[in-house]
């Protein structure tokens, strides 16, 4: 099947990563080599459309680029703040905050569509007024000492 327009269809799709597949080790500026291009081009747009990605979660994101980069939580400090905030994060008890997030993506280049999604968080055990623990979400937490 030979591809020449827009892929339409799973059949195309499948043809088209065939072909791709052959002429990986084309030569550059060859007539193989600028199918290859064409053809990756026709693929990644209806990858696009047919199968989206979402961006990772914040944490998963900074993990990702701490990963990458062979950073340290120490090296996020700068980033974050001090230890305690850093380990509050990466462990999802505490959310970023904008001051952060624009930190985070000047720094270490982490997408602002990545930092900016909502992601869920630990609840954290505290002591009740009984003594007890109990175990309350951070929007808990935020109510309870507005009402105090």
């Amino acid at each position: 099947m030979t591809i020449s327009g827009p892929i339409k269809t799973e059949a195309e799709y499948g043809a088209a990563l065939s072909a791709i597949d052959r002429l990986m080790d084309a030569p550059e500026n060859s007539p193989e080599a600028d199918r290859l291009e064409l053809l990756s081009i026709l693929v990644e747009a209806y990858e696009n459309e047919h199968y989206p990605m979402d961006p990772p979660d914040p944490i998963e994101a900074i993990k990702f680029r701490m990963d990458q980069a062979g950073l340290t939580r120490k090296d996020l400090e700068q980033f974050i703040g001090g230890r305690a905030r850093v380990a509050e994060i990466l462990n999802r008890v505490r959310p970023l905050s904008l001051t952060m997030i624009r930190r985070l993506n000047a720094g270490l280049g982490i997408p602002l569509d990545s930092l900016i999604r909502s992601y869920p968080l630990k609840s954290k055990a505290v002591k009740g007024v009984t003594g007890r623990r109990r175990t309350e979400s951070p929007e808990q937490r935020r109510s309870s000492l507005r009402r105090h």
